[in-house]
Order: C-alpha cells, then structure tokens, then sequence
C-alpha cells in the first residue's frame, strides 16, 4: 500500500523510503515532525482536517479537502522541500482520480510564510506518478537499504544516526 509519506520520502531520500517503509520510525523523536504536525493542526482551524482516503493500493490523509471548489490544501511547514510536496499533492490528485474525483486541483499553504503555492495535474503528471509508484514498490521490496545519500539536510533528518553513526 502506498501513502503521501511514501511518495515525499521517495523525492526526499530513498534510504529513509525503505527504513520507513519497513517500520523503522524515528520521527517521534524528531523536533522538525512535531513542529510541522502543530502547524498542521492549528492552521484553518474550521476545515476539516485529516481526510483519511484508503483502498487496497493506497492510502492517503489530505489536512483538508475543499469539495465545493475540488482543492486539496496540504499544509507545510517550510518551502524547502517544495519539489516534494508538489509530488505529494500530485499523488493525492492521482488517487482522487482513481476513485472517480475528477478535475481536483492542489494548494499547498505555508502558513509561517504566508505563502501558497498552487498545484496542478495532466496527464503526463499521471503517468509519472505511475512510474514513481513502481520505483517505490522495488526501493521497498528490496532486502537492504539503498546508500545513504549525503546532503546537507541529512543533518537535521530523524533517522540520521541510522546513516551516519
């Protein structure tokens, strides 16, 4: 089963891919979850938050949906990943596509910033997200994990003792 989790850690570092995918969680120790968790939970307090989509191929939480304008809101603590939660909220499209909610568009909300980033979705999007979805499925089928990758926000990742120590 594949969640937003899987598709952001899979653009954010395959290494922490696999070790979450195989129940090796170390972000309840981690600041940086708590913190993007209470943004979360205390951003557009009268929407509905925490939208749970499940089937037996996917899994998904949407903080909130907007059914009279077709939007998903994902809420982020920071821009840094953006490339990342563009993926995420193109995967949530996909699977709304895949149970017949058709023509959802995406908003990711930086609150902190005060910054919205609008997200859209084609066709090409699709079949992307098809691709990212096999590659996902070897990553995690796979008996070890991948290297890890060495960038500068490894530093501030949970599972950085896991890499590196």
């Amino acid at each position: 089963m594949i969640t937003g989790t899987h598709i952001s850690y899979y653009f954010h570092c395959p290494r922490h891919l696999w070790l979450f995918a195989h129940n090796i969680n170390m972000e309840h120790n981690s600041e940086n979850v708590d913190i993007g968790r209470f943004i979360s939970n205390s951003t557009y307090e009268r929407q509905q938050h925490e939208i749970r989509i499940h089937n037996d191929e996917f899994d998904i939480v949407l903080d909130f949906y907007d059914a009279k304008n077709k939007v998903i809101h994902e809420v982020k603590k920071s821009s840094k990943m953006e490339e990342t939660h563009i993926w995420q909220v193109k995967f949530y499209i996909f699977v709304l596509n895949q149970i017949g909610i058709n023509d959802v568009s995406g908003d990711i909300d930086y609150p902190l910033l005060r910054q919205k980033i609008k997200v859209s979705f084609s066709e090409e999007d699709s079949k992307k997200i098809q691709t990212y979805i096999t590659e996902i499925k070897e990553i995690i089928s796979s008996d070890l994990p991948p290297k890890p990758i060495n960038k500068p926000f490894c530093k501030n990742c949970s599972y950085y003792e896991l890499c590196y120590i």
